[in-house]
């Protein structure tokens, strides 16, 4: 694994537009058109919806992908949910939180944001969905062609902990396991075999961005991610509101007990659950918070034009990719990323036993009525 990720998985949870388009944006609120309590149909034109549509299909910020002919996954076994696009209609909404546990995240400032219709993923992309994309493909992972990524000591055997001589700096339970990846979570003695219906992880940005493109569809923007997290709840921690467990009742999937070394399993798994865990918030999606963190489209910066924006898409270059949600190694007394403005970064090579993605793409005005309009 190249330093790059040594360095950037420090960051991880467990340790810790267009100028002319705001200044439109800025006429049309001052003018009044706009309704900043609540969502809004957003209607756009033939050519912005054609430019959309493009920009979904056009390829950027993607090196050459890696394929291997020789590649051979054994069967697996069992079942994996129809992973379905909810379409959501765009509009205004709150980005962000003014009381972030974590300022040198750039959760802040709320910054009122205006979408155009997408629609998400309903769940993670699972292994079954992933491995699919390979047996079509032939497609082969960084994590592969690296030869290893990281897991979490917690899940090593005492054989295969006593083979590994290298740790990251300041996170010494995050270690870099030979033969670990997508297919191999914990390591080559380890399979997918029994978790089909489990979110894939050890996958780069790369690697989610190519399966979205095999998909025709796209990785989500920062904005869209925290704007279909939300449900449609207005300055809430969590998709469902700001208690973590309403009725005593677990809604994601996060570290129980003594991280890193102590997890109970009280939320029902003590890695990743199946894609189709737990109640889904307002819009039908499942597992925006915890169990694993999701790469977004955007480069990562941590300063914010409080103006309102339209669309926005993050710096135009960087070292980092935006990834949200937090995961099952998250814990508040250690990492309260697991909360709809919570972010966090890594670079686009990157992979790990918590990490994982799900697809987007931009859809038409004349879409028929969309989740949140039901």
């Amino acid at each position: 694994m190249n330093s790059l990720i040594l360095v950037l998985l420090i960051t991880f949870c467990i340790g810790f537009g267009l100028a002319s388009e705001d200044t439109v944006m800025k006429d049309k609120i001052n003018d009044g058109d706009f309704d900043m309590n609540g969502p809004i149909p957003v209607g756009l034109s033939k050519e912005e919806e054609e430019r959309m549509i493009q920009e979904d299909s056009m390829q950027t910020d993607y090196r050459e992908t890696l394929f291997d002919n020789t590649f051979n996954l054994t069967n697996t076994t069992g079942s994996y949910p129809n992973n379905e696009l909810i379409s959501l209609r765009g509009g205004s909404f709150e980005m962000g939180t003014s009381d972030s546990p974590f300022p040198e995240d750039g959760e802040g400032p709320v910054r009122t944001v205006i979408l155009h219709p997408f629609a998400i993923d309903k769940y993670e992309v699972s292994n079954g969905e992933f491995r699919e994309f390979v047996l079509a493909t032939g497609y082969r992972s960084e994590a592969e062609a690296f030869g290893n990524s990281f897991v979490l000591e917690y899940f090593l055997s005492k054989e295969e902990n006593e083979k590994i001589t290298e740790a990251v700096a300041g996170a010494q339970w995050w270690l870099p396991v030979t033969g670990a990846n997508w297919m191999h979570p914990e390591g080559k003695n380890t399979s997918i075999n029994d978790r089909m219906n489990h979110p894939v992880v050890h996958v780069s940005w790369n690697d989610a961005l190519a399966y979205c493109r095999w998909k025709g569809k796209r990785l989500p923007t920062e904005a869209e991610w925290e704007y279909a997290c939300r449900g449609g709840k207005k300055n809430r921690l969590f998709p469902w509101g700001n208690k973590f467990m309403p009725k005593d009742e677990y809604r994601a999937n996060i570290w129980q007990g003594n991280f890193p070394t102590t997890n109970t399993g009280d939320d029902g798994c003590k890695g990743t659950c199946p894609v189709d865990s737990y109640a889904p918030n307002a819009y039908g999606l499942h597992n925006m918070v915890g169990n694993v963190w999701e790469w977004t489209i955007d480069w990562w910066s941590v300063g914010h034009d409080r103006r309102p924006s339209v669309n926005p898409k993050g710096p135009v270059s960087g070292s980092d990719k935006v990834k949200k949600g937090g995961s099952f190694m998250c814990i508040k007394a250690f990492c309260y990323r697991y909360r709809c403005a919570a972010r966090s970064k890594n670079s686009a090579d990157s992979s790990a036993l918590n990490l994982g993605f799900r697809c987007a793409k931009s859809i038409q005005k004349d879409e028929e009525k969309t989740k949140d309009e039901l």
